[in-house]
């Protein structure tokens, strides 16, 4: 029934451990909101907010805000990032605006041409 399927909705248990993909190939624009974590192999014109971990593969790019528990970046980002936990950056990443993380990791050979901040979380 319709019922149960709001029901399912207003828990959001059900969505831990699971994690959204938009593949090579795909261009959005707009903004995504999520409680689970989440993978773009596309392109993304807008801003992400996520309660769980994002990852950039090498084919994804995103030109916009994102706000998240942590996130790994292989392909290409513009725009302002607050992570919570840890920013990854892997060797082929290309980073450019303003970055704002717990933690950060650069691989030796990653772009990164970013005004950074690091802020240990609050306890």
């Amino acid at each position: 029934t319709p019922q149960k399927m709001f029901d399912k909705i207003k828990n959001p248990d059900h969505i831990l451990g699971k994690t959204n993909l938009i593949v090579e190939g795909t261009s959005i624009s707009g903004n995504i909101d999520t409680k689970a974590d989440f993978r773009l192999d596309g392109k993304l014109v807008g801003n992400i907010n996520s309660e769980g971990k994002i990852v950039i593969g090498p084919t994804g790019e995103v030109h916009g805000d994102i706000v998240c528990k942590s996130i790994d970046i292989e392909g290409k980002f513009a725009g302002k990032l607050i992570a919570e936990g840890m920013l990854n950056v892997k060797l082929k990443a290309h980073i450019t605006g303003e970055v704002t993380v717990g933690k950060l990791a650069v691989e030796p050979g990653a772009k990164f041409e970013a005004s950074c901040e690091m802020r240990i979380p609050a306890k």
